[in-house]
């Protein structure tokens, strides 16, 4: 019988969910368009994370070389490592690594404000108000996340192919003309594209998870901190579930 009550729960739940994202989408044609709140979420999720997107990149750039060099020396392959760091970091670490990131740094505050509001009837308040919760809190949040992610996911690109050079040229004397040209040989841009759009939706999923956990929040300050706590949980898994999936329907396609 518990076994039937949690999987209840949980089919109601996920129900609740997809009616959540469901009032997202509805918001996109109404007015205003909450413009200047957009532009701050921006700032906050994106500017504020560009040093801890930098650091990830270049630490996911620079073990990833060294661990390859390690393995290909016996081969004489070195001159590969650039081509293999630059296609793995685009299509699979850049965008889970950074969207990982964002989830621990951006995610769970999503969630914490938006659990503190609805526990101090904030949320109450605006609604009494008659102004919509999820244009005007979650709206700006899935918006700025749709075009956060995949420009922070690109800046991660780049700073770990950077790092993978400083690790293979300068101190494994690997020749630099052969490295970058078998590089840019191998890249194909589409290995790019499909790393952005793994990281927009990763994005969307991640803000509209936490949001919808947020609003959910009850039992004052200790629920807080579970709604937090159960946002970044689902939100981590949710998206390493949706990487296989987008991988099994991108990956015949970059060949193409």
């Amino acid at each position: 019988m518990g076994f039937v009550k949690n999987l209840i729960k949980n089919l109601e739940t996920l129900g609740r969910f997809f009616a959540f994202l469901g009032e997202i989408l509805s918001c996109i044609a109404k007015k205003p368009s909450r413009f200047n709140l957009c532009l701050s979420e921006i700032e906050r999720l994106g500017v504020n994370s560009i040093s801890i997107i930098f650091l990830s990149g270049a630490a996911m750039g620079m073990i990833f070389t060294l661990q390859l060099i390690t393995f290909l020396q016996p081969f004489s392959a070195e001159i590969g490592v650039g081509a293999v760091v630059a296609i793995a970091l685009a299509r699979e670490l850049g965008p889970v690594i950074t969207t990982l990131m964002l989830i621990a740094k951006s995610g769970s505050a999503m969630a914490a404000e938006l659990g503190t509001m609805k526990v101090t009837e904030q949320v109450d308040a605006l609604e009494s108000m008659s102004i919509n919760v999820v244009h005007y809190l979650v709206y700006p949040k899935v918006a700025a996340s749709l075009f956060v992610f995949p420009v922070l996911t690109l800046l991660a690109d780049i700073i770990g192919v950077i790092g993978a050079y400083i690790i293979a040229v300068p101190l494994f004397n690997i020749d630099s003309a052969g490295y970058v040209d078998y590089m840019l040989d191998f890249v194909n841009p589409r290995d790019v594209y499909f790393g952005l759009v793994k990281a927009a939706v990763m994005g969307i999923m991640t803000a509209t998870i936490c949001c919808f956990y947020g609003l959910r929040t009850s039992q004052g300050a200790r629920g807080v901190g579970d709604s937090a706590t159960r946002a970044v949980v689902v939100s981590s898994v949710s998206i390493l579930v949706a990487d296989y999936l987008l991988t099994t329907l991108m990956l015949p396609l970059i060949y193409v």
